[in-house]
This record gives structure tokens, sequence and C-alpha cells, in this order.
């Protein structure tokens, strides 16, 4: 009877951890956007990340598009607190079918911030 109980209690927890840990570590996707940080916050109750917009606009007075992330490094977090209100690219990791909010409000893992340069400063 107890190996029913450790078997009904401890193979789905067992399961949700091995689940969580590959899709932290498979990244399904990852890539670069430009924009302006509009929106940054730490949020959440236990786990808390910073979360963020990114305000991506084709042409001028066209509705830009709002790129959701989420950072949970707190160095790149304070890399985007400065430069908020420049135009900087962000790279990311997109990690599908993570259970829940737990690990952030979105797929998306912002892992670096860099500034824009002009076309006129380029060489």
């Amino acid at each position: 009877m107890k190996k029913i109980v450790w078997g009904i209690v401890f193979v789905p927890i067992l399961g949700l951890s091995l689940w969580t840990l590959g899709s932290l570590r498979f990244v399904y996707a990852y890539g670069d956007r430009a924009g302006f940080i509009q929106k940054f916050s730490k949020k959440g109750w236990i786990f808390k990340t910073w979360e963020g917009e990114l305000a991506m606009m084709n042409l001028p007075g066209t509705m830009p598009e709002i790129f959701s992330f989420t950072v949970r490094d707190e160095e790149t977090a304070e890399r985007i607190r400065e430069e908020m209100g420049h135009r900087v690219t962000v790279h990311y990791e997109q990690h599908r079918a993570l259970p829940g909010r737990v690990f952030g409000d979105t797929a998306y893992f912002v892992t670096k911030v860099e500034p824009v340069t002009s076309a006129s400063s380029r060489p």
C-alpha cells in the first residue's frame, strides 16, 4: 500500500520536475529584436522576475508592435534600466512549455541588451 501511495504522490512530482528542467534547458528559438523599452518592472508573488515590453516601430507614425519579455538575470535587468528611452537590440531565447508562470510571464527570456548605433556612425 505504501508503494502505491508513494507512486501516486512522487511519480507526478518527479515527472513535472523533469519536464520543467527540460523546458528550461531546451531553447526552442532565439533571436534579436530592436526597439524602445517602454515598460520594465519586477513582478511575482514568490519568484520575482523582471517583465518588460519592447515597442518595435517599422515606420514613423505607425502603431508599434509590442514584444513582451522576461529577464531573470539582475545584471541584464540593470543594463536594460540604463538603456530605457534609447533604441536597443535585445537578444532573447524562447522556452516553450514551461509550467505555469513561475519562471516569468512570457516564454521569451532576454539574455543580453545592446544600444543601437545610428547608420551614420557605422564605418
